[in-house]
């Protein structure tokens, strides 16, 4: 994957502005989002808005790309180690999923994915699975269609989990399928429609640990642990 493409700048730009806000507190994740060409998950017509920090339409879908800021404060709070296993509910177009691709693996050498992402849109999925080929993630990344809101056992369990789609209440299952001294982040919905960011974190015996990092804006989770509408 060749970052110097003709929207380089434009992407440094954004990372250092993010750096210089205090959003982006490590190495690791100004790399990954260095690296990662979000023009290359944006629906064709938001193509000139790439690199502005906003969540971008992904088509009709109702569903977005997250705004750049997002996915840094997600990532940096989430802390992924070399090698860890990674649950992404939502994939969308694919960006937050190739970020995570990169910290897990900066090489992008693993012998087998080590992302796993679940989007409910089948057209969606696609649109992602194509974008993620393109740049020669899809070694790293696994893109699964299905209700995200119910995990995925299949490889579970998972080291961090990130939920991009905001849910009235956490998961069961997504806890269940944690690893001890793993962590989420997820944005829930209160009763008064108000969202806020969640940091849970799983401790060796098994114990849950909620942090309240703030008000977001997400879209909202579907599935049978989402929301049904």
């Amino acid at each position: 994957m060749d970052i110097l493409d003709p929207y380089f700048e434009e992407r440094k730009r954004l990372v250092e502005r993010l750096v210089e806000e205090g959003i982006i507190k490590s190495e690791k994740v100004k790399n990954a989002m260095l690296r990662i060409p979000r023009h290359e998950f944006v629906w064709p017509d938001q193509l000139k808005y790439a690199y502005e920090d906003t969540p971008l339409p992904l088509g009709e879908t109702n569903q977005t790309v997250s705004a750049p800021h997002m996915v840094a404060m997600m990532n940096e709070l989430l802390n992924v180690q070399v090698g860890e296993k990674i649950l992404e509910v939502g994939t969308g177009g694919g960006y937050h999923a190739a970020t995570l691709a990169v910290l897990t693996c900066p090489n992008l050498d693993s012998p087998k994915p080590l992302v796993f992402t679940i989007e409910i849109n089948p057209k969606l999925a696609e649109f992602a699975r194509r974008n993620l080929s393109r740049l020669g993630l899809d070694k790293v990344v696994k893109v699964i269609v299905g209700d995200g809101s119910k995990g995925y056992r299949e490889e579970a369990p998972y080291d961090c989990i990130s939920v991009t789609a905001a849910a009235p209440r956490i998961p069961e299952p997504l806890i269940e399928q944690l690893k001890p001294n793993g962590r989420m982040v997820i944005p829930v919905q209160s009763e008064f429609f108000e969202q806020n960011l969640l940091l849970v974190k799983k401790d060796e015996k098994g114990r849950i640990n909620t942090f309240n990092m703030g008000p977001v804006i997400f879209v909202p989770l579907r599935g049978e642990y989402g929301f049904n509408f």
